[in-house]
């Protein structure tokens, strides 16, 4: 039997030593973390998420501003939007809530916001910083991964890690963070042959697929530390992952729920970016 990694139980805790760490910058410097969340349109899942956010600023003792624009708004005035934010000394980090509705540019409007205050960690700068292993935030969800990595006694160092997917936005900064922690990585992906046999080396396997209940257990080795970074909804509507939980657990060490596991660790890591951007724009500031 695996043992579940617990992600709600830990986000609390990276939650509650933000919260006591931000109590004391406040004191110290009279200033308080700010995050500006730019939410376009009415998609039900992005007003979910973005309320999840202000919801852990607000536990934290974070400041949060969240602007709600309409979908059909023009990119010029998006980004204006988003270059007035960037303009301003009392925001640390900025926002926005992915996806768009269509026809406005995604890429151009996250190019709008100043590498430092990029707490997604999606800005082309930080992308470079995060390759070369000298970065000042990473990508939230991954980040996350590695913060459950830790907190439960897992080193990447000397193993096969195999990630399968291939996004800008997890599988491809997954394999860089578990690289830099000397893992040895593969990236598995639709056109990988023999996928199976990939994925069955793997002492670290990390799934980001998007696909419900994709890993199965012939896919996973004896033992293996399984991380399920899907959220998708299965034949009966039921929250779940990219792994089969029920059929993968009996085989695993390690394996993290879906819901309950990389889910609460994105917005926790989200903080920890906000209150990293606020030290940096003090100091910054300060110098």
């Amino acid at each position: 039997m695996a043992t579940i990694i617990d992600g709600k139980k830990i986000a609390a805790e990276v939650r509650a030593e933000l919260k006591e760490k931000t109590e004391k910058m406040v004191a110290e410097t009279k200033r308080r973390p700010a995050l500006a969340v730019i939410l376009v349109g009415e998609d039900p899942a992005s007003q979910v998420y973005v309320r999840n956010k202000a919801k852990a600023c607000e536990e934290i003792g974070i400041a949060s501003e969240v602007v709600t624009l309409a979908a059909d708004i023009t990119q010029e005035m998006l980004e204006f939007i988003i270059k007035s934010y960037a303009a301003r000394v009392d925001i640390d980090g900025i926002l926005v809530q992915m996806p768009l509705p269509k026809g406005l540019d995604g890429e151009k409007a996250l190019a709008c916001i100043p590498a430092e205050k990029d707490v997604d960690a999606f800005h082309p700068e930080n992308v470079g910083h995060i390759m070369r292993g000298d970065y000042r935030f990473l990508p939230c969800t991954p980040a996350g991964v590695m913060e459950l990595l830790h907190r439960y006694g897992i080193s990447p160092a000397g193993k096969k890690c195999v990630v399968i997917g291939r996004s800008d936005i997890v599988g491809k900064p997954m394999a860089m963070m578990l690289l830099h922690e000397n893992g040895t990585v593969e990236i598995c992906h639709s056109k990988t042959p023999n996928l199976a046999e990939e994925t069955r080396t793997a002492d670290i396997l990390v799934a980001a697929v998007g696909r419900p209940k994709f890993v199965t257990a012939d896919m996973v080795k004896e033992g293996a530390v399984v991380i399920d970074v899907g959220i998708n909804r299965d034949e009966n509507g039921k929250l779940c992952g990219d792994v089969d939980f029920e059929n993968v657990e009996p085989k695993a060490s390690f394996i993290t729920p879906v819901p309950g596991g990389v889910g609460p660790m994105t917005v926790a890591m989200l903080m920890q970016n906000t209150f990293t951007a606020a030290e940096n724009n003090m100091s910054t500031n300060r110098g």
